[in-house]
């Protein structure tokens, strides 16, 4: 990663992260913060928590992976985590998909591409750390992927 994209990421990550132990942003950029199951090795996201989190040790995931699936959110989501900020007349129709991290996990996530069409099953996927306005309007962080350039 560039040091401008390096820049980037850290600013885009000023705010606090919408969850605990969600992302971070290293030397090579920023990383989802998953779980490896102790028992078995198996790899989940989010990273769990309390009681159940002692059976996981954290692993940073990979911050590439392809489009496993999507589809596009035409209506604004109904009741947080999901509600942002804006109101009903403001509401933009966004994409949402799984992605495929190879060897760990599938992630679903908010997808930022400039046209729908423009999404393809199996295309690349980078992470991304963006700004997010929480419906009480408190600013944090959350991730999201864009296709790679």
């Amino acid at each position: 990663m560039s040091s401008a994209a390096q820049a980037a990421a850290a600013k885009e990550a000023d705010a606090p992260p919408m969850a605990a132990n969600l992302f971070e942003i290293a030397a090579d950029g920023p990383h989802l913060i998953g779980g490896r199951r102790k028992s078995d090795g198996r790899v989940v996201f989010p990273m769990p928590s309390g009681a159940e989190g002692q059976k996981y040790d954290a692993v940073k995931l990979a911050a590439e992976g392809k489009l496993w699936s999507y589809t596009i959110q035409r209506f604004r989501p109904k009741s947080p985590p999901y509600m942002g900020a804006d109101d009903e007349k403001t509401f933009q129709p966004f994409a949402l998909g799984y992605i495929e991290l190879p060897g760990q996990a599938i992630v679903e996530s908010r997808i930022e591409v400039d046209t729908f069409a423009r999404l393809k099953i199996g295309m690349p996927m980078r992470l991304a750390i963006v700004p997010f306005a929480r419906a009480d309007g408190k600013a944090v962080s959350s991730y999201v992927f864009r296709p790679v350039q």
